[in-house]
């Protein structure tokens, strides 16, 4: 599938290693597209979770997703800070439906204050024996734990102010043009 365009609206689909469908986000418009990474931000956004029970996001959220690096980055933008929500996960994959990728369990969760914390590590270990998560998979996200670590304290990309303000900047205007027309 062809990059969507800046002010489009795609579909986020997370899978489990198994193939299970865990989570869907509805309507994340598409800020800027290359290559290599998609950026989205989505307001008030349906999600949809896999026993079928469906709730509204309650802010707005950048997203970061790669084709590389095995990890996403959900910016929620909150009266009192940005907090961070990061998914070790595969790269992402664009179809005609989606944009999809598997949720590997672990998350880091970086609150207002800074503080960092590790997710989701019981999850990841029975998850991994009963899914048969290969050691190669194992390595890689361990690895990806570490730069994902590195971009947090270097304040790099999705984790820097700069970003933030630039494109949650730029999904005001989209979204304000879009209400005029």
């Amino acid at each position: 599938m062809k990059n969507p365009k800046e002010g489009e609206y795609i579909t986020v689909k997370s899978y489990k290693h198994d193939g299970s469908l865990h989570r869907t986000w509805r309507d994340c418009m598409v800020l800027k597209t290359s290559d290599e990474s998609i950026i989205a931000c989505n307001d008030h956004t349906l999600v949809t979770e896999s026993d079928g029970r469906r709730w509204v996001t309650r802010e707005p959220a950048l997203l970061y997703f790669h084709k590389r690096y095995w990890f996403n980055i959900v910016t929620m933008i909150r009266p009192k800070g940005i907090s961070y929500y990061s998914n070790l996960a595969s790269p992402f994959v664009l179809d005609e439906e989606a944009l999809k990728y598997i949720d590997y369990d672990l998350d880091i969760k970086v609150f207002p204050d800074g503080k960092k914390r590790l997710l989701d590590v019981d999850e990841y270990k029975d998850h991994r024996a009963l899914m048969g998560y290969s050691p190669e998979i194992d390595s890689i996200l361990k690895a990806n734990v570490k730069e994902l670590v590195r971009w947090i304290n270097e304040g790099k990309g999705p984790f820097s102010q700069a970003y933030v303000n630039i494109w949650y900047e730029r999904y005001c205007q989209l979204t304000y043009r879009r209400k005029r027309h």
